[in-house]
């Protein structure tokens, strides 16, 4: 599958390939959780798909796993942005939703639920409480302030990072409520294209999961 390039510039983004946490659905957010052979062969589908893209700048998580696919998708140098790191999930780090529904008591959601329902965990995260859904909406917003003046003088942009962190990074590109991100599946090496229509912040194409 590859991905025609628009005329005008887009900010696109990739979530990193496959990990074990996330083939297995554990949170992942500090810890640094490499790729699994099928996520490093996903990045390379990632880059065929991503071929016709010429980036005036790219930027990827500090995590391993992001700048793995950076890397991958043709990257190594990318400019790495701690605002792109993933949610800092606190005690809720390496647990499934399954586990943590039995623990809350209802099906957990994280964009209504947050992370600080739990205790912090000196095993999970080194007990750090967590982040609030609005401190990453605040770098997610710095990210797109970032980023707006190379999309302003024409280039695109394509930002490799992480599956909330992206979701919110949506919703801060829109303006919208960051609990949209809720309703915005991303799979494992997903491609995103964010872009303006008729003067507004749009999105162009989402999840979009390349193939062989």
């Amino acid at each position: 599958m590859g991905i025609a390039v628009a005329a005008d510039p887009q900010l696109v983004l990739l979530r990193h390939g496959e990990t074990a946490w996330s083939a297995s659905g554990q949170h992942t957010g500090l810890s640094d959780i490499p790729l699994t052979a099928a996520g490093e062969d996903q990045a390379r589908q990632a880059a065929a798909a991503l071929a016709a893209f010429d980036f005036a700048a790219v930027y990827t998580s500090p995590r391993e796993r992001a700048r793995r696919t950076a890397a991958i998708v043709g990257h190594p140098d990318a400019v790495v942005d701690a605002d792109l790191a993933e949610w800092d999930y606190g005690p809720v780090e390496g647990r499934t939703s399954k586990e943590l529904s039995g623990l809350i008591g209802h099906d957990f959601e994280i964009f209504t639920d947050g992370v600080r329902f739990l205790p912090p965990d000196p095993e999970r995260s080194g007990g750090s409480p967590g982040e609030l859904l609005e401190e990453v909406r605040a770098r997610a917003d710095a990210v797109v302030a970032r980023v707006s003046p190379t999309l302003e003088a024409g280039g695109s942009v394509l930002v490799v990072a992480h599956g909330h962190l992206l979701r919110v990074l949506a919703t801060a590109w829109l303006g919208a409520d960051p609990r949209l991100g809720a309703r915005l599946e991303l799979g494992t090496a997903a491609v995103c294209l964010l872009g303006v229509g008729h003067g507004l912040r749009t999105i162009q194409g989402w999840n979009l999961l390349p193939t062989a």
